[in-house]
């Protein structure tokens, strides 16, 4: 076989198996990277809140009887003392029947004691006058010396006397009169169906959120009529888990979205009630939760279109950082062989896995002490087949 035939047979030879080698050489793996970065970090307890009033009101009947027809309507504006509503006191129909006789009765023995006073007042005049004339005949026949001393004292003894019966007689006329003006005022009230109407008036300046009853009706006593509330003092009422609220501190910082409204709104936990509840999941779980109620710290024509119950995204900073290491939170993952976490940092075309340690997490990002430097690239969602060591195509997002 001639030299070049020799060479030619051994260059296929040789590019066969370069050609073998490459078909069946592993390929590198493609991978989404993200680049580790410095800056501020907040670990959050996310959750969705609702806002509700501080304060509300609910107008109720103080009595029973007759409303009239509320004009008021949701969202109306109310001044505080202003009148929201006009009920007419009614009595039972049980007794009107019976009151009306008993009271029927009553006027007429009031005013025959009117006329019995007056006519004992006029009887008293005439006992005075008589006693008067008595008493001025006995002075003239003493000084003529034809009536004994004893009998002039006696005369002026009977006028005094018949002077105070008199006025006993008028103070009992009054008392009379005043008695037949009560039994004629409390027969108005039965004959008319009740009393004046009775003013209900708002007890505090603000809006209306609910009218109960708004047409005329018979309402009994404490009847719900409406609710009022001042929609500027609003604030966010959060269910968290028992395990999540345990984190919460009063004052800490709040972030408020997905309200409906551009950007985020501020707010801070005011108050983490002490007691909690078992709430029943979606999924049919029984949760622990308890309620943190927070304050709005955004200027008000900022959340002025906010309401009463709107649902709110409310997100509350537990831990905060101003200058930290930040690792994607989806490069984060437990290590097999060892205890702790790691991530796969790219390394030229290799991927080498390297220890970190978190120091805490949010929603998108881990604070890390001890792991990658700023600016390098780390794989994000690395897949199963990913290894110490292994040849990748990294594509940045």
């Amino acid at each position: 076989m001639k030299r070049s035939t020799t060479l030619a047979v051994a260059g296929a030879a040789l590019a066969s198996v370069l050609a073998l080698a490459w078909a069946f050489a592993p390929r590198p793996l493609e991978v989404e990277t993200a680049a580790v970065a410095e800056g501020a970090f907040e670990a959050t307890v996310d959750e969705d809140a609702r806002t509700r009033l501080r304060d509300r009101y609910v107008v109720s009947a103080p009595l029973a009887g007759r409303l009239d027809r509320i004009t008021l309507r949701e969202g109306d504006a109310v001044a505080e003392d202003a009148v929201v509503a006009t009920l007419t006191p009614a009595l039972s129909p049980l007794l009107d029947e019976r009151s009306l006789r008993e009271l029927r009765a009553r006027v007429e023995a009031a005013q025959a004691g009117v006329e019995r006073a007056a006519a004992r007042v006029e009887g008293a005049k005439v006992a005075v006058l008589q006693a008067r004339n008595d008493a001025q005949r006995s002075e003239e026949l003493a000084r003529q010396g034809f009536v004994a001393p004893t009998k002039l004292e006696s005369d002026r003894l009977a006028l005094l006397a018949a002077q105070k019966d008199q006025e006993a007689s008028l103070a009992e006329r009054h008392v009379a009169m005043h008695e037949a003006e009560q039994a004629r005022a409390a027969l108005g009230a039965v004959q008319r169906g009740g009393g004046p109407a009775f003013a209900l008036k708002s007890p505090v300046a603000g809006r209306v959120l609910r009218v109960v009853q708004a047409s005329e009706a018979s309402v009994p006593l404490g009847a719900p009529l409406l609710e009022l509330g001042d929609t500027a003092r609003m604030e966010v009422v959060a269910e968290l888990l028992t395990t999540e609220a345990v984190k919460l501190r009063p004052g800490q910082a709040v972030h408020i979205e997905r309200w409906g409204g551009p950007g985020e709104l501020q707010g801070r936990v005011r108050l983490v009630e002490p007691g909690g509840f078992t709430k029943v999941s979606a999924l049919g779980v029984e949760e622990q939760r308890v309620r943190a109620v927070i304050d709005l710290a955004s200027p008000p024509e900022q959340w002025r279109s906010l309401g009463d119950g709107f649902r709110v995204g409310v997100r509350i900073v537990v831990q905060s950082q101003p200058r930290a290491v930040l690792v994607p939170l989806a490069a984060v993952f437990p290590r097999g062989d060892a205890p702790g976490m790691a991530v796969f940092v790219v390394d030229g075309r290799r991927a080498r896995l390297q220890p970190v340690d978190v120091a805490e997490r949010s929603a998108t990002h881990a604070w890390v002490r001890q792991g990658p430097a700023t600016g390098t690239a780390v794989v994000i969602y690395p897949p199963a087949a990913l290894t110490d060591g292994a040849r990748v195509r990294p594509r940045r997002i």
